[in-house]
């Protein structure tokens, strides 16, 4: 009976220590509630889940995102940047001028430049995206940078690993960063025919299971393609097969997807975000170089874009600010397309505001999902926004994977991040935000297409649906920082 009491209260004192590293670690009240009601209410294994998913490195970052260790340098390195994005403000240009506020976030908060003279073509699906990236890629004379999350051992994946091979037999320098969770599939075959081609591969945060199960609840979201310095691909479409709509995939369901080619100066931010992903996960470190960073200003294109990135190597959620910013500055119209719909109180707070300020808000989510889990909490959130005035549209012919948003046909973001705790909180993402009148126009053509393939949730039925289905949403919105 006495070792009964001794477990007992070694229990208790062990669970009052966790709950006080739960307080402590997590920022967030609603996800510190969360993970407070899993270590008590479910003993033992609640405590586990919570050290093997719930430990915040954003508070002591996975690493420094500082390239130059010369202080010196880097900081001229950031007096140019500053300098440059000045010149760039000072512009007689209606966007920048309504825009101001959000380029001055991402510069203060991550050093983003504000980038002119860019080429920016958007993609929709893989059918448009693989035959560019091929293109670029069978072009490169000096470099390709490669980092993923899902790269799939398929015949997509197959076909660009050979011209990556090939290009690397010529002499260009092939780097690669492949996600360890998202691109299992390659681990054993592919990257090890990769690396013995001369290509360097590396897995992001290697997961070694039970030692580092933490590992698995961070993971490289990223999608970035570098080439030569001077062109870059950034957006939602992994590599795999599935994004490639020609009737001839395993998967039957169509993929609606979008992607960004960038030809020009606003590719320098993500080859700085792979550089210091790179000296992050390999042996083998990148020291800067003019080399990485090409200064060729592709035709008469003037597009301005700037870059947003985040994750456990950054202080602040920034994508998560960037998004709110942009929702401030809107006065007509706020476009947004997500597959994963959990806001959390701050954003879904912005877009009320927004709505009830009288902009028309449309929000597109699937009405097919990959995850019914997921589908079921961001449904919860359904209630607050239709209350506000957004429109919710879920999508019909297919899987809606794009993360894309377009404020007042002015200011756009396409990328990887989607609308949940864990893209704002627990992985590397990273958007473009792109100020251009006819990039924004393209994407907001797009939009109102999807919505022909779409069905608009109508408030008053919903306000009538089932009770079972009601609280099977609370109970998932529950467990919503978790997901």
């Amino acid at each position: 009976m006495n070792w009964v009491l001794t477990g007992e209260i070694a229990y208790i004192i062990l669970l009052i220590i966790v709950c006080l590293r739960v307080i402590y670690d997590t920022h967030s009240n609603t996800k510190t509630l969360a993970y407070l009601m899993v270590c008590i209410f479910i003993p033992f294994i609640g405590m586990i889940f919570y050290f093997a998913f719930g430990i915040n490195y954003r508070k002591r970052k996975l690493y420094n995102k500082k390239l130059v260790e010369d202080d010196e340098t880097f900081k001229s390195l950031e007096k140019d940047i500053i300098v440059r994005t000045e010149r760039l403000l000072r512009e007689d240009n209606p966007t920048i001028r309504v825009s101001k506020e959000l380029i001055s976030l991402l510069l203060k908060d991550s050093l983003s430049p504000l980038t002119g003279k860019n080429k920016v073509t958007l993609l929709v699906n893989g059918e448009q995206k693989f035959p560019e990236v091929l293109k670029a890629i069978e072009q490169a004379k000096k470099h390709i940078h490669i980092e993923y999350y899902i790269y799939e051992n398929d015949a997509i994946g197959m076909q660009i690993a050979e011209v990556l091979i090939k290009k690397a037999q010529e002499g260009v320098a092939v780097r690669f960063i492949y996600d360890d969770f998202g691109s299992r599939s390659i681990r054993k075959k592919l990257v090890p025919r990769m690396k013995a081609a001369g290509i360097e591969a590396y897995a992001f945060y290697e997961i070694i299971f039970l030692i580092t199960a933490n590992r698995i609840n961070y993971r490289n979201h990223r999608k970035i393609i570098v080439i030569d310095g001077c062109t870059s691909f950034v957006g939602g479409i992994n590599i795999s097969d599935r994004y490639i709509n020609n009737g001839n995939k395993k998967n039957s369901i169509y993929w609606r997807d979008t992607h960004l080619r960038i030809d020009g100066p606003g590719t320098h931010y993500l080859q700085y975000i792979f550089l210091c992903d790179w000296n992050f996960c390999t042996d083998s470190k990148l020291h800067v170089s003019r080399d990485f960073f090409c200064d060729a200003e592709p035709h008469d294109s003037n597009t301005i874009t700037q870059i947003a990135a985040s994750g456990p190597d950054s202080d602040k959620p920034t994508i998560l600010y960037s998004l709110m910013q942009a929702i401030s500055l809107s006065q007509k119209e706020i476009l947004i397309t997500t597959p994963y719909f959990i806001p959390g109180d701050s954003l879904m707070d912005a877009l009320a505001v927004a709505a009830l300020g009288g902009v028309t808000v449309k929000l597109l989510v699937p009405g097919i999902s990959d995850s019914l889990l997921v589908n079921t909490a961001a449904k919860s959130y359904y209630e607050d926004m239709l209350n506000a005035g957004v429109e919710i549209y879920e999508y019909q012919k297919g899987f809606i994977h794009a993360k894309t948003m377009v404020v007042d046909g002015l200011i756009s973001m396409v990328g990887t991040a989607n609308m949940d705790f864990r893209s704002f909180e627990l992985n590397f993402e990273v958007n473009a935000v792109i100020y251009d009148h006819d990039v924004a126009e393209q994407l907001r053509r797009h939009f109102y297409d999807d919505l022909q393939h779409a069905e608009q949730v109508d408030k008053a039925a919903w306000d009538e649906r089932p009770m079972y289905k009601y609280m099977l949403e609370k109970v998932a919105r529950l467990l919503s920082p978790l997901l």
